[in-house]
């Protein structure tokens, strides 16, 4: 870990080792003249500090001398959040902002040009997350002395909160390089927009890493996909079928999100897709408007991912296909693969009379190596103690479950949310509904519950819309099983805000919070205190031990004195 005393030492080095002869310097000075070390100690740098001490201590570096110069600019150049920077550096008279809008002042010279290319080489990364440059502005950088692109080892690109008419300025800084794009902004996307979306490719062949906002629709990006041959990760809106398959058949690509065309696939696609596809896939998540469509298109398909993710935005009547889309999952997915389930599901029928039964996750009990599951919906879901062991017992590498962000109907029993603790030891957030009335209807015992269980691992609980009466009863429960548990939070979704006793519950918990740490402090006092007099009782030993030893040494003395006295009277 580097800290600010470690590099101005380093700069003191540098000083020395410009001052002093090359034979008289120290090794510690000599060793700064390695380039491999030079650049480990500014990476170390880089990555440690926030951006602000970063780009101040970077900045102090390569003004300490021509040693580090070279170097320190380039790191400090290297991650830009917007062009304005690189504006900023060239003569103050060039540059004004204009209603928070950076805008030029008067023509943009080769000298001023010659400033900008001292610095434009040494950006990697580049972020455009706030529109602060004027039309006026970005259309003199689209004219330069030299053939674009503007940042000519660019290798990532997040085009953020640039408006829809500035769009087309991103052919500026498309580079060979670049590996990363990302266009994170929701854009209206006309006929030169889809030029441009189309050049992309040919002008960024090694693009790997690619992500457009899900809420762009352009039958440009399917086509654009196809160019790239050596993607891993992918995170775009609705493709079309021939895109799906050619995705599927890439054995580089690792992460994968969409959102499915609305309609069923075609007898064909699904037969190709029955051949090894998705080979090299980790992450898999896939937006659908109905369930139907998910499970059609997981029918023919065998994948190993490590995580899979569903969001459905239209459903109608989920139980049932909720309970077939789950059933084939154990006959889709490699079971030893699979580490984590979420669940999103929107449903607009909102039926009360036909709640999804916790027993449509059974199926889900053969990923014995599952560490995470969430479900999301407000269809209500009917909570059943035993079928809930029964699964968790299955899963004693769960790390996350979560079922709390749910209309839950049925609430699981105290002693069945300890089992739950028992049987996953690795369990570090829970969200579930528990029936507290056995711990709320009776007062504090002075034994330890359940002969002195505690999950260490448990950090975070929700606990949905459990109502409580005595919140210092729960709290002293729950700090008892769960001792290191950071936060507790109930009644906390909007889908309870019009559900009556609201904010009696909402503060009751947070009560119970606030317990929590509270009892966690006295607990701490009360270890220190045992330690402490442990320390006290060790110290009185040794000194009781030494004080013995001392009155050993005065009776053996006196002993001895006594017999030379009697030898030397019977002499």
């Amino acid at each position: 870990m580097i800290d600010s005393s470690s590099v101005w030492h380093i700069a003191l080095m540098s000083l020395l080792l410009r001052s002093m002869p090359q034979a008289s310097s120290s090794a510690s000075v000599r060793c700064m003249i390695i380039p491999d070390l030079q650049w480990k100690i500014f990476q170390l740098v880089h990555d440690t500090f926030t951006e602000r001490s970063r780009n101040q201590t970077l900045l102090a570096l390569a003004l300490t001398c021509k040693l580090f110069t070279g170097l320190a600019l380039d790191f400090l150049w290297q991650d830009l959040s917007g062009i304005a920077p690189l504006i900023k550096c060239l003569p103050s008279n060039l540059w004004k902002y204009v209603k928070g809008n950076l805008e030029f002042q008067r023509t943009m010279t080769i000298d001023d040009w010659s400033i900008f290319c001292r610095y434009n080489h040494r950006v990697r990364s580049l972020k455009t997350s706030a529109n602060t440059l004027g039309a006026g502005t970005w259309r003199t950088l689209n004219c330069p002395p030299f053939s674009l692109p503007l940042l000519p080892n660019l290798v990532s690109l997040v085009w953020g909160a640039i408006t829809s008419e500035n769009f087309t300025f991103i052919r500026l800084f498309l580079t060979s390089k670049l590996t990363t794009l990302n266009i994170s902004r929701k854009i209206t996307f006309g006929l030169s927009e889809q030029s441009i979306l189309l050049c992309i490719p040919m002008l960024c062949p090694s693009v790997s890493n690619f992500s457009i906002h899900r809420a762009i629709e352009s039958g440009e990006i399917s086509t654009a996909l196809q160019y790239w041959p050596h993607l891993s990760s992918v995170r775009t809106g609705e493709i079309s079928e021939v895109a799906i398959l050619y995705l599927s058949n890439l054995t580089s690509l690792r992460s994968l999100k969409f959102r499915l065309p609305s309609t069923f696939l075609f007898a064909s696609t699904q037969t190709r897709m029955q051949q090894p596809a998705f080979c090299a896939l980790q992450e898999l998540a896939i937006e659908s408007k109905t369930l139907e469509v998910l499970d059609a298109f997981f029918e023919t398909l065998f994948v190993a991912p490590e995580m899979l993710s569903f969001t459905v935005t239209e459903q109608i009547s989920a139980p049932l296909a909720l309970a077939s889309l789950i059933s084939c999952l154990p006959n889709t997915c490699a079971h030893s693969s699979l580490q984590q389930v979420h669940f999103n599901i929107d449903d607009g029928s909102f039926d009360d009379s036909d709640p999804i039964e916790i027993a449509s996750f059974q199926p889900l009990s053969v990923f014995r190596n599952l560490r995470k599951l969430s479900f999301q919906t407000e269809y209500y879901l009917q909570l059943d103690d035993t079928a809930l062991l029964q699964m968790v017992k299955a899963w004693p590498l769960l790390e996350e479950l979560h079922f709390e962000k749910s209309r839950i109907r049925h609430h699981i029993t105290s002693n069945t949310f300890v089992s739950l603790l028992q049987h996953c030891p690795c369990l570090v957030s829970v969200g579930i509904a528990v029936n507290w009335s056995a711990v709320d209807n009776h007062g504090i015992s002075l034994d330890v519950p359940y002969h002195g269980f505690a999950h260490k691992m448990l950090s975070h609980a929700s606990f949905s819309n459990s109502k409580i009466r005595h919140p210092t009863r729960i709290a002293a429960f729950i700090s008892a099983i769960a001792p290191n548990i950071k936060s507790v939070k109930a009644w906390g979704m909007a889908i309870y805000e019009h559900d009556r006793g609201f904010v009696k519950y909402c503060s009751r918990w947070d009560l119970v919070q606030d317990l929590i740490k509270s009892f966690s402090m006295v607990r701490e006092q009360g270890r220190r205190m045992v330690l402490l007099a442990g320390e006290e009782s060790d110290e009185e030993a040794d000194v009781g031990d030494a004080s013995g030893g001392e009155e050993d040494s005065e009776e053996d003395t006196d002993e001895y004195s006594d017999r030379t006295s009697s030898d030397w009277e019977e002499e």
